[in-house]
């Protein structure tokens, strides 16, 4: 199958898909490791949240900025499967949001980080499935 060239949107949102799940990567790390830049930006309230998240949730996490990388680098290289890996992130983005969203998390981080930015990674998640799948159905990638 011969594939034909993306428009330059695609080439728009898979550059941004790989620096936001790099930065999500670089959450999960400073969240992982304590580092001192992290303990600056959560207050105390939201580091006992952290601090009792259940080992499935931290999984989860992990998954999920860590495929969201892999599948937002497929895109750059025009690959069918980052569809799979990008629908994975997706699943245990929403997980993480879903437990999130169980504690007391969007409370203690005011409307931007407690709410807006939970939605805004599952609604960008979302996207980058939808992406991956109209670049295989439009033949952008082999």
């Amino acid at each position: 199958m011969s594939t034909s060239k993306p428009p330059i949107w695609y080439w728009i949102l898979s550059i941004i898909a790989l620096l936001w799940n790099a930065l999500g990567v670089m959450n999960y790390i400073q969240q992982a490791y304590r580092t001192e830049g992290f303990l600056e930006q959560v207050t105390t309230e939201q580091l006992a949240i952290l601090d009792s998240r259940p080992a499935w949730a931290t999984a989860v996490f992990a998954i999920a900025v860590f495929t969201g990388l892999l599948g937002s680098l497929l895109l750059l290289l025009r690959k069918k499967v980052a569809t799979p890996i990008l629908i994975i992130s997706f699943v245990c983005a929403v997980a993480t949001q879903i437990w999130w969203f169980t504690t007391d998390g969007p409370s203690t981080g005011g409307q931007i980080t407690g709410i807006f930015i939970p939605v805004l990674v599952i609604v960008f998640a979302a996207l980058l499935v939808w992406m991956s799948r109209k670049a295989t159905a439009n033949s952008w990638n082999s």
